[in-house]
């Protein structure tokens, strides 16, 4: 394990997770200057311990590790843990993508993309999971109540009944987006335009995955749903559970 001066107030903690040493010297030397302090692990059971032990800024994780792969790291993280989790790998193909984003991934960087790329997509997630909205900004301070669904848009925190939902950032501004427009159908392509504006990244299934992983947060059957509702070839919905 490689670490730098996690505890400095002044920089955010980030945890690299990659068993290329090299990769792991560059990153580090390229973000230290801009404000992260970043630890990095190079086995799946290591990286895996240190997510749980620490509070961070965003995890980057490699989806090809020793010990235990990165998709099972990132499943267990995503059982504990709702931290920013940017995912390297030098496997681009959309099924590995799309198993990422089932699994809780907040964005996917193949690891040829150029510094300054990694670093936007970084401050992106950690900026839509860490930020206040400003108080000017249209809705900051709305809550939504739909039935026992609870959203309190101050904290980006979500609740059904009695129960915390914990999502990632990714889903948290889809179901909001759903929610302030409750009872109206929302187009996959309005979808993805928004996802586009938040600086994630998109592809053609990624709604559909992030739907996918709302429904089961919410308990919802893509049958019988009881918030989430599908119209064909027009888009999704989100329904007041006691509508007729």
């Amino acid at each position: 394990m490689q670490s730098s001066h996690l505890t400095n107030p002044d920089h955010h903690p980030v945890l690299l997770i990659d068993d290329d040493r090299k990769l792991c010297r560059l990153i580090t030397g390229y973000l230290d200057p801009l404000g992260y302090a970043v630890t990095a692990a190079h086995t799946g059971p290591d990286g895996l311990a240190l997510v749980l032990e620490h509070p961070w800024h965003a995890v980057l994780l490699d989806l090809m590790l020793p010990g235990m792969d990165g998709f099972e790291v990132l499943k267990r993280i995503r059982q504990k843990s709702d931290v920013p989790v940017l995912m390297l790998t030098n496997r681009g193909e959309e099924a590995d993508r799309i198993v990422g984003l089932e699994l809780g991934a907040d964005d996917y960087l193949p690891k040829t993309v150029s510094s300054r790329e990694m670093l936007a997509r970084l401050r992106a997630v950690a900026r839509r999971a860490h930020r206040d909205p400003s108080p000017h900004a249209a809705g900051a301070d709305e809550d939504l109540h739909i039935g026992p669904l609870h959203i309190h848009t101050a904290s980006r925190t979500t609740a059904l009944g009695d129960k915390a939902l914990h999502l990632t950032p990714v889903e948290y501004d889809l179901l909001l987006s759903l929610a302030r427009a409750v009872g109206r159908i929302k187009s996959r392509e309005q979808l993805l335009e928004e996802i586009r504006e938040r600086n994630y990244e998109v592809f053609d299934r990624s709604i559909d995955v992030h739907i996918s992983a709302l429904r089961k947060k919410l308990g919802d059957d893509p049958k019988t749903p009881r918030f989430i509702r599908t119209v064909r070839t027009a888009g999704y919905s989100l329904m007041h559970p006691d509508a007729d």
